[in-house]
């Protein structure tokens, strides 16, 4: 896997004409990008087959929430989209669904998502958990490999526990990354693309430094280039 494979490009913009000209504009230096909720209603689920198409790779971050039944039919239909990686919540139901839906697809791949990395302790304690960040990380890890399921989407603040405790037998996918200098925006655990590669983090996701940048192309080669000088950048 090279850094351009590890690099995932978030497509959270308003259209899809104008996805598909970021991604003509950021070319080879692209090979993987994230779909969600503001592509998937407008045109989203046809921009999948078309990346598909060309040989890129697909995370579709649907972040599916529903009783085991429903997430296992929908997942199912996901099937045919012809995506690399799909988000799940980390509910134990919810993620025995996902992983009877995708059943032996040899593509797609099972994602739990753990903590929001625009959340924090003290957001948390709000809505009612009385875990810290780190503790209900691993509580939902622990949920994802029981059920099964490929990976987590996790904070690179939490990567090295989770490494510590499931070594590769989850695929750690991390957003929140921001590069030196640049601006936070909503996130709250962020962290730099080296940091996170060192901490243990597998995949980046990467969207505003990339899609917001005067040249795409130029700022996609240079996270690509800090993720393979990273230390533990060979891991993988």
């Amino acid at each position: 896997m090279n850094e351009n494979d590890r690099l995932i490009i978030a497509l959270d913009i308003p259209d899809t004409d104008q996805a598909r000209n970021i991604v003509e504009r950021i070319g080879a230096a692209g090979s993987f990008y994230k779909i969600g909720y503001q592509l998937m209603p407008i045109g989203g689920l046809d921009l999948a087959r078309e990346l598909s198409a060309q040989g890129k790779k697909v995370f579709l971050d649907f972040k599916f929430h529903d009783i085991g039944a429903t997430v296992e039919r929908g997942v199912k239909s996901v099937c045919r989209l012809g995506g690399d990686f799909l988000t799940v919540h980390a509910e134990p139901d919810v993620l025995k669904g996902a992983v009877a839906g995708r059943g032996d697809d040899p593509r797609l791949k099972i994602l739990a998502v753990t903590v929001l990395t625009s959340l924090d302790a003290e957001a948390l304690k709000k809505a009612g958990s009385d875990m810290g960040v780190r503790d209900l990380v691993l509580k939902r890890a622990e949920f994802a490999a029981e059920a099964g399921a490929d990976g987590v989407v996790a904070s690179a603040q939490e990567a090295a526990a989770i490494k510590a405790r499931f070594g590769d037998s989850l695929t750690i996918v991390t957003p929140g990354i921001r590069p030196a200098g640049a601006a936070v925006n909503d996130q709250k655990r962020v962290v730099t693309p080296a940091d996170a590669i060192s901490a243990g983090a597998d995949y980046l996701v990467v969207g505003r430094p990339i899609v917001g940048a005067e040249n795409p192309q130029a700022a996609a080669h240079a996270i690509a280039d800090e993720i393979a000088a990273a230390p533990g950048a060979l891991r993988s």
